[in-house]
C-alpha cells in the first residue's frame, strides 16, 4: 500500500517517518519524499493511529487524490530548488514543462488545482522555495550571492536581489547579518 504524506521535504522527515511507521509494525518497502510504500495494508483503526502519530511529528496523510497531486507538485519543487543538476535542466525547460514531465499531467490542469487549493500559483511557490533556499546558503556563509544566484538559476544578482527584497523585505546582504532570524522550515513555506 502507498500513503502520500504531507510536509515530508527532506531526508530527516524521510528518517522520522520511517522510524514511526517500523513502531507502529509496519515494513516499509519504498520511500520517497511524500510517498511511503509499506507492505502492510492498514485498518481504518490502524490508519488513525498512524495519522495521530504523524500528525505529532508536523506530517499529514493524504487521502485524496487532489491533496496528493497537490503534494507530488510540491515535492517536485522542492526537489528542483535543492538540486542544483536539475535546476540546471530548467535552461532547457519552463518550469510549466518540467512539472508536466516529472507529473505525467497537463500543466494548465496542474496550475488551476495548485491555485485553487493553494491561493498562490504555482510559479510564486518555486519563487518561495527559491528564496528559502537561498537564506539557507545565505546563512552557511559559504558561497557569495554571486555563486548562490548562479546555483539557484537566477540570470543576474539584480534579479536574485530584487526578488529576495520582494519576498522578505530584507537585501540578501542586511540578511545574511541577521544570521537567518527569518528563515522558514521548508514545510511551512506557503
Amino acid at each position: 500500500m502507498v500513503l502520500h504524506i504531507k510536509n515530508m521535504v527532506c531526508n530527516r522527515c524521510k528518517f522520522v517517518v520511517r522510524t514511526e511507521l517500523e513502531k507502529l509494525g509496519y515494513t516499509v518497502n519504498n520511500m520517497t519524499l511524500g510517498e511511503v510504500e509499506i507492505a502492510e495494508e492498514p485498518g481504518q483503526d490502524q490508519l488513525s493511529k498512524l495519522e495521530e502519530k504523524l500528525t505529532a511529528f508536523g506530517f499529514e496523510l493524504i487521502g485524496d487524490r487532489s491533496g496528493q497531486l497537490i503534494e507530488q507538485l510540491k515535492t517536485a519543487i522542492i526537489g528542483l530548488v535543492q538540486d542544483p543538476q536539475k535546476l540546471d535542466q530548467l535552461q532547457k525547460l519552463t518550469l510549466s514543462a518540467y512539472l508536466s514531465q516529472s507529473l505525467h499531467r497537463d500543466y494548465s490542469s496542474l496550475s488551476k488545482l495548485f491555485s485553487e487549493v493553494e491561493g498562490i500559483t504555482i510559479e510564486q511557490y518555486f519563487i518561495l522555495q527559491k528564496i528559502e533556499r537561498a537564506k539557507e546558503l545565505l546563512v552557511y556563509g559559504e558561497l557569495s550571492l554571486t555563486e548562490i544566484a548562479y546555483e539557484l538559476g537566477y540570470s543576474s544578482v539584480a534579479h536574485i536581489s530584487s526578488q529576495f527584497k520582494k519576498v522578505t523585505g530584507l537585501t540578501p546582504s542586511h540578511f545574511r547579518n541577521l544570521r537567518g532570524e527569518n528563515r522558514k522550515p521548508l514545510d511551512e513555506v506557503k
